[in-house]
């Protein structure tokens, strides 16, 4: 998936020139890096790629098989990505700025 990574990674250095360009204003600009979150079309897709199955089976069979490294075991919650853009887009983020945050649920194997 070299187009994904590669337009991930521009995305990442326009935020981070963004922040940069308006330094010193009282804005901030951030990238947030969801990971394998619950939406409608993940179920969709889940569905059709079980056959059915209850989500509560896929989502268990993912974590094992596909994307192991997570702490969470489970997909994020739409609800729990909306909380950290609510945090940054509100006064209490104001030194949060120029950042890559991740609510991946520890899939990113990193320390920071």
């Amino acid at each position: 998936m070299i187009h994904y990574g590669t337009t991930k990674t521009a995305q990442l250095a326009v935020s981070r020139g963004l922040a940069e360009s308006c330094a010193g204003t009282a804005v901030t600009v951030n990238a947030v890096l969801p990971g394998p979150t619950r939406s409608a079309g993940v179920e969709e897709f889940a569905g059709q790629l079980s056959g059915g199955k209850p989500f509560a089976e896929f989502e268990e069979e993912f974590f094992k098989t596909v994307r192991p490294s997570s702490l969470l075991k489970r997909f994020a919650m739409t609800e729990e990505v909306a909380n950290l853009v609510t945090y940054v887009c509100s006064p209490l983020s104001a030194a949060t700025n120029g950042a890559a945050l991740r609510v991946d649920g520890g899939v990113v194997q990193a320390c920071f």
